[in-house]
């Protein structure tokens, strides 16, 4: 596994080398509970999500992540924004890529599936927002729910 080390707002990080487009997923249930999955890159919970692949749309990319990483196929039902932040890197040590966070987030509802731990989540589950506060959210990902459960729908940032 390529260690992934997040550096937010830290003067010491070492600088970009690429910038990568991803896409999340900010699924949604009936009960108003978010699907979230503790990577095990860093032990963080976080959106499902990743890297678009070539041939593949934006959307194409979430749902796909988030069935790969979760187990649960959704269906796209909005756009939450673009999250950009210059400070927010994303290194591997591994082979040395120095990433600038670039993330289109969409908004989802499940259709089938369970949460099904893997290779890249070591834990999945649906967190009713009154407890997002016990589990260790990345601020950056913290911010695009947050984003969410306020009514913020930023376009670009």
């Amino acid at each position: 596994m390529n260690t992934r080390i997040e550096h937010w707002n830290n003067p010491d990080a070492p600088v970009a080398n690429s910038l990568v487009p991803a896409s999340n997923l900010l699924v949604v249930n009936d009960t108003g509970a978010i699907l979230l999955q503790q990577r095990r890159d860093t032990r963080q919970w976080a959106l499902p999500g990743g890297k678009q692949e070539l041939g593949e749309t934006p959307s194409q990319c979430a749902v796909r992540e988030c069935e790969e990483e979760t187990g649960i196929l959704a269906e796209i039902t909005g756009f939450l924004g673009v999250y950009s932040d210059p400070n927010h890197l994303i290194e591997y040590v591994s082979d040395g890529e120095v990433r600038q966070e670039y993330e289109v987030t969409f908004l989802g509802r499940p259709i089938s599936g369970a949460p099904t731990a893997n290779d890249e989540a070591s834990a999945v589950r649906w967190i009713g927002p009154a407890t997002l506060d016990a589990y260790d959210v990345h601020p950056t990902m913290r911010r695009q729910i947050d984003d969410y459960l306020t009514g913020r729908y930023p376009v670009a940032d």
